[in-house]
């Protein structure tokens, strides 16, 4: 699935933005990262309060190999409905955006150059 095709899939939803990553693409709204495509299908963020309603819906999480075993991540694959009827596709893709808002920015780490400096506990004379 190439950018124009899934940048189109969510108008509905919201203009997006995609990136390239590991052979598929990011999908971002507001800023947020929500959605993965790997393999021609769409993966969206769930997190503790979405992903039975994900499951219930019949879709699969996203699995991929890693060093020595399968990882799984907190992506599940679009449903079915979604792909077929607009109203569904923005009640999936609010539900991901909401985990994605909920999850939070991620820790920042410092730049190489910068480092804290100690404060000094001696006190002035």
């Amino acid at each position: 699935m190439d950018r124009a095709h899934i940048e189109e899939l969510f108008v509905p939803f919201a203009a997006v933005s995609v990136k390239r990553m590991f052979g598929g693409h990011g999908v971002y709204a507001d800023g947020l990262f929500f959605a993965i495509e790997a393999d021609g299908e769409i993966y969206l963020k769930a997190d503790r309060h979405s992903a039975a309603r994900f499951q219930e819906a019949g879709s699969r999480p996203f699995v991929y190999q890693g060093k020595d075993r399968p990882v799984t991540i907190s992506y599940w694959s679009l449903p079915d409905q979604a792909l077929e009827d607009a109203d569904e596709l923005v009640r999936w893709a609010k539900f991901a955006l909401e985990a994605a808002r909920r999850s939070g920015p991620k820790r920042q780490i410092p730049s190489a150059g910068r480092r804290k400096t100690p404060k000094s506990t001696e006190k002035d004379g």
